[in-house]
């Protein structure tokens, strides 16, 4: 193989006490994407904040066509072509689209004014490539997450990167979404740029991907061609075991109707949406993105309002638009957005794990630090978050990991009814496997579990019945045993009935 186009030797970073990376090498060519696999914490996040001049090594070295690089901060990432794709959106809310791509490199008339009809043009030649419609004077306030993913690789695609790092890009996307994605990927790969891409979706990383390193509690495992790998194997130098069963689905007894759901309408989402979760079930709402299954999830926990409909737990009919109310009421949500919606970024892990409950556990009205930490504990030590002591900001965690604190928060409430969104998104396999258990055991516990998923292998293995969405109306409502690829996604495209 060719000299690297980038190579990272003996690089280390440590935050504290806390040894985030420890000897790291990695090699990426041009003309080569190459997958970073990990369970969350074990250093992928820190390794791209390196190579984005975010965090200068501790040890180690850089070199780019050879030659030593200095990352002094990501202007200076940029400048050597350089260009990170993150998880998380990072985009201005009031900007438009066109100027969040082009933030700080706006195209100029003379007297250094903005060519506003210039950018708009090169955002419609990007969102061209990129095979999607996007108005590139819309704010960027109230994009979905799959859209404003696409604005993020549109910016990147503008800066004609030599390397280009992609960290869980697909996160939010569909199928469709996906394969387009992946097009731009293998086309810039073909033109000569290196592609970094981060994934817990093995397919994905099997599909795009020439070779593969694999990082475990900060330090490197191997690298190794695709074609020499296979996914067991690649679990166990992950996660160092063997993990038995991704989808753990046990038998529950159902029981009564818990959450009932009917005729609910919100104008512009969702239409006439009805359906029953009985004690005992796991039922997946599936479909495409954009078809309305979290916005009915919302609704129905009152976040969002409705215009009409109705929504009962165990009998018991909730007022509209109260969330507190649904609460009381024993109804859990776990939002799809862990930053926005999930958590509050600048408190510590403790607080956000405990922010359900706090006066449950206060005394004459007084939260003390100690009762709070025990109760966190519990379920952060159940869910395996890593964290170095849970007074930390939760900031500081990673995406997975943040994950497991939304997760921890509302499985301590103990609810009846848990409408979960995307509960796995960027969890690596091993906690996949693992909130996969929880859910299959509070089913057996009789709480009824409502699960919007976009990945069909999750809806498949861990549901007993599937509900499809397509166009914001309910389309299909098939038996686990009925349930395959085929019959959720004919539902989900508008080619499938009820059954």
């Amino acid at each position: 193989m060719a000299a690297p186009l980038l190579a990272l030797s003996g690089v280390s970073k440590s935050f504290g006490a806390v040894a985030a990376l420890s000897g790291v090498r990695l090699e990426l060519h041009g003309g080569e994407a190459h997958a970073l696999v990990g369970e969350n914490g074990a250093g992928k996040s820190t390794l791209v904040k390196i190579l984005a001049g975010v965090h200068a090594p501790d040890e180690g070295t850089i070199t780019m066509d050879g030659r030593p690089l200095v990352l002094s901060g990501p202007a200076d990432a940029r400048a050597a072509g350089i260009v990170v794709v993150y998880q998380e959106p990072t985009l201005f809310p009031d900007l438009t689209v066109a100027e969040n791509i082009f933030i700080g490199r706006q195209p100029q008339r003379s007297l250094r004014r903005i060519d506003v009809a210039e950018m708009r043009a090169r955002a419609v030649e990007l969102f061209g490539r990129l095979g999607v419609r996007l108005d590139p004077d819309r704010p960027a306030r109230g994009l979905s997450i799959a859209d404003q993913q696409i604005v993020e690789i549109a910016k990147a695609l503008s800066l004609d990167a030599r390397i280009l790092i992609m960290d869980e890009p697909t996160a939010a996307l569909s199928g469709v979404e996906v394969e387009r994605l992946f097009n731009v990927a293998r086309s810039l790969r073909d033109s000569g740029t290196a592609v970094l891409f981060i994934s817990h979706r093995f397919d994905e990383v099997f599909a795009l991907c020439q070779r593969i390193t694999v990082m475990r509690d900060g330090r490197w495992v191997s690298t190794d061609p695709v074609a020499d790998l296979t996914v067991d194997e690649l679990v166990r130098r992950m996660v160092g075991r063997t993990v038995s069963s991704l989808y753990p689905k046990t038998a529950a007894r159902v029981g009564e109707p818990r959450l009932e759901v009917s005729g609910l309408t919100r104008r512009g989402s969702f239409e006439d949406v009805s359906f029953t979760v009985r004690g005992g079930e796991i039922v997946a709402l599936a479909g495409l993105v954009g078809a309305g299954r979290s916005e009915v999830g919302r609704a129905v926990f009152g976040v969002d309002r409705y215009d009409a409909g109705e929504v009962r737990v165990d009998g018991r009919r909730l007022s509209r638009g109260d969330p507190a109310a649904a609460i009381e009421a024993g109804l859990a949500l776990v939002p799809e957005d862990r930053r926005q919606q999930g958590l509050v970024m600048e408190l510590s892990v403790e607080r956000n794990a405990t922010l359900p409950r706090r006066w449950s556990l206060t005394r004459l009205g007084l939260l003390f630090g100690g009762a709070e930490r025990r109760a966190a504990a519990i379920w952060t030590e159940r869910l395996q978050v890593k964290a170095a002591r849970l007074s930390d900001p939760v900031s500081t965690l990673s995406g997975g990991n943040q994950q497991k604190v939304v997760l921890a928060k509302w499985l301590a409430t103990r609810p009846r009814v848990l409408i979960v969104d995307e509960p796995t998104r960027g969890i690596d396999v091993g906690t996949k496997a693992e909130v996969h258990r929880l859910l299959s055991e509070l089913a057996s516990e009789g709480v009824a579990v409502l699960m919007v998923s976009s990945e069909l292998p999750e809806v498949l293995g861990m549901a007993d019945r599937v509900l499809v969405m397509h166009e914001g109306r309910l389309v299909a409502d098939i038996a686990r045993d009925r349930a395959d690829e085929e019959s959720v996604m004919l539902a989900a495209t508008g080619q499938g009935g009820r059954r």
